[in-house]
């Protein structure tokens, strides 16, 4: 029976996840990140990926016949000839470009899913005004970096990672308004996630003891993966992905686009996923509590009961969805004495975005939520779902699978059956 991997790059680690035909899991790594300097991102990616690999028994990597890899959306760099990066990556959330908006207005068609601070494209005509571009090759993301590491072969992505670069996920190739901005640098190759790039490089499958026939699979975004993951199928079926940021995916007939309030719409096979990222989520419960604190003090608040506090968590000023501001300021006061009721406001909060997040996907035409999946780390805390319940008014789900790296295990499954 054939063994599939799906190793998934999120913002807190990279975890690997190997399923057998039936969709059983056979064997999970993982990989935290702990603190590292922006010019040491790119090494660190390739030793948690490394060490993920290293930690599947040999046993079970030589049975393995397919990998597929997911990063964090727009979480992108730029690499030589050789591969190699020239400089620091950017990540998903990075605003710098911010300042390029102005000419990609001018270019762009309106409420263009480019047209934001932290679109790839933006980080993209950023770099090329910094000195070390002209060392450049190829602009790839996280994803296609890491798969290329595998398979040896430069400048190849997926038609989910590429959206915020510009590709027509409808007509499957780049506009000719893209061309217009003349990037002289190889824009990668698209191809549809979970297909066959190539077979994994024989001094890697050497090292690891892969079998050499080993394919390595275009892959997707850590979002488009959770819900691939939860098995939602049907139009109005939501995926909430509560990993340290919050991400939304709508299930729909329709395509829903509009850079104003941070709306892209991925595609998905026949259907399309419109949906949004906000800033908000885990890692700002974790810059107040421990893993064992949130426990303790969510078992303390009465989930029926709505907090009198109004927050925006943010770690830092700016937002992508569902309100579109680089410089939206954190709102964090007043704090109350009692760290139950913190928690409380800080869940309802975030609660209250995601019910914004699903509003606006609606009103813009996307088919009508009737049920949302929960993805990520969130999805284990009942106190949380239950809040959440109260603002979405639709059936909460924590489905059987919940990780990243499932889903994308299943894709690289898929692409070998098609």
């Amino acid at each position: 029976m054939g063994l599939y991997l799906g190793i998934d790059f999120g913002t807190s680690g990279a975890r690997g996840v190997v399923i057998d035909e039936e969709g059983n899991i056979q064997h999970q790594a993982r990989y935290p990140f702990g603190m590292s300097s922006d010019s040491n991102l790119a090494r660190d990616w390739q030793v948690a990926l490394f060490s993920l690999l290293e930690q599947i028994p040999g046993a079970i990597r030589q049975e393995i016949q397919a990998i597929a890899i997911d990063g964090t959306s727009s979480t992108v760099l730029l690499c030589d000839a050789a591969g190699n990066p020239v400089s620091a990556p950017l990540l998903y959330n990075d605003g710098r470009g911010a300042i390029m908006l102005d000419n990609l207005k001018s270019v762009a068609p309106p409420n263009h899913t480019v047209l934001s601070a932290t679109s790839s494209l933006a980080k993209l005509l950023w770099m090329a005004q910094q000195p070390d571009f002209a060392q450049a090759r190829y602009f790839l993301h996280q994803a296609d970096w890491l798969a290329f590491l595998l398979h040896g072969q430069l400048g190849i992505s997926d038609y989910h990672n590429v959206l915020k670069l510009g590709y027509d996920v409808e007509a499957l190739k780049y506009p000719e308004w893209l061309e217009k901005l003349k990037i002289p640098i190889h824009l990668p190759q698209v191809s549809t996630p979970g297909t066959s790039i190539a077979e994994i490089h024989p001094e890697i499958a050497m090292q690891f003891r892969f079998s050499r026939n080993c394919l390595i699979c275009a892959g997707t975004t850590d979002s488009i993966a959770a819900f691939i993951a939860s098995g939602a199928k049907l139009p109005g079926e939501g995926v909430t992905s509560l990993g340290s940021t919050l991400a939304l995916k709508l299930l729909s007939r329709t395509r829903v686009e509009d850079a104003r309030y941070g709306i892209y719409s991925h595609r998905l096979g026949n259907l399309w996923l419109p949906g949004g990222a906000s800033n908000t989520g885990g890692a700002v419960l974790r810059q107040f509590f421990t893993d064992a604190e949130l426990e303790k003090f969510s078992r303390e608040i009465d989930a029926t009961k709505a907090s009198d506090l109004d927050y925006y968590p943010l770690l830092k000023a700016g937002d992508r969805f569902p309100i579109n501001d680089p410089n939206l300021p954190p709102r964090l006061e007043p704090r109350p004495d009692s760290p139950a009721e913190f928690l409380h406001g800080l869940l309802e909060s975030i609660a209250r975005i995601e019910a914004r997040g699903y509003e606006l996907l609606q009103q813009l035409g996307a088919d009508k939520l009737n049920c949302v999946y929960t993805a990520g780390g969130g999805a284990a805390n009942d106190t949380w779902t239950e809040i959440r319940k109260r603002y979405l008014q639709v059936p909460v789900v924590r489905p059987l699978h919940t990780e990243a790296a499932y889903g994308t295990a299943v894709l690289a499954m898929r692409g070998m059956r098609e």
